[in-house]
């Protein structure tokens, strides 16, 4: 067994302590005894969490299927490991599990404003207050992902300018449409609308990101910003 591994992970150097890898780099970087030390957050004082890990995964063939049918009293015969960290273990396989059976989401391509209305209507058209949300955007205008930045009452909804960014850049979107909902069904424009607008647009370009829209929906139909040449 390696030295290193004898020690506390507090004591190796931030490159290879599992969660500062997980945060620097991608999770696919990330080995499996690593990702499971993340999960029981320590080992013991003779022994690291990785180490213990290891040693988890080499009874189980190095198999994480095999893992699986590990229950919580096997998995605490193992010197370290007690009930609460088994109980982490087996509760992120069952999650595994369970995100194998499900169905991939699948995310529209916009071609149009009438798209954005078609996807963003269920979920804003029969509100009662206001909601702001992002959709962003891949080089083929794929929806990649979508998030609510603000919520609020009849009229307005706070909006954070820095939540939109970073997500943008957490997601790798190199465009955005901006959508929020009228409860009043009014299908205009509001000054406060085109100057948040105006400052999102102005704060993308600075980061090369491509505001394509802004969609106003209500319960029946839309506006949209890039269609009135207000953009």
């Amino acid at each position: 067994m390696n030295t290193v591994e004898h020690l506390s992970i507090k004591s190796w150097s931030e490159a290879d302590r599992p969660r500062e890898k997980l945060l620097s780099k991608v999770k696919k970087a990330l080995t499996d005894a690593e990702l499971l030390a993340i999960l029981i957050g320590s080992g013991s004082r003779k022994e690291s969490a990785v180490s213990l890990c290891k040693r988890i995964l080499i009874q189980a063939e190095n198999n994480l299927n095999s893992l699986c049918r590990f229950s919580v009293p096997q998995l605490t015969n193992f010197k370290g490991v007690g009930e609460a960290k088994a109980i982490s273990i087996v509760a992120a396989l069952e999650l595994g599990r369970r995100q194998q059976s499900q169905e991939i989401p699948t995310y529209p391509v916009i071609n149009s404003s009438y798209d954005v209305f078609k996807y963003m209507q269920p979920l804003l058209g029969d509100l009662s207050h206001e909601e702001f949300w992002v959709l962003y955007l891949n080089n083929s205008n794929k929806v990649i992902y979508k998030k609510m930045i603000g919520s609020g009452g009849l009229t307005s909804a706070t909006v954070d300018l820095r939540l939109i960014f970073k997500e943008a850049l957490e997601q790798n979107a190199v465009a955005l449409i901006l959508v929020h909902n009228h409860p009043s069904c009014k299908l205009q424009a509001s000054i406060a609308d085109k100057k948040m607008t105006s400052r999102i647009k102005e704060g993308a370009s600075t980061l090369s990101l491509k505001v394509l829209d802004h969609i106003i929906v209500t319960e029946k139909s839309y506006f949209s910003f890039a269609d009135e040449n207000i953009l």
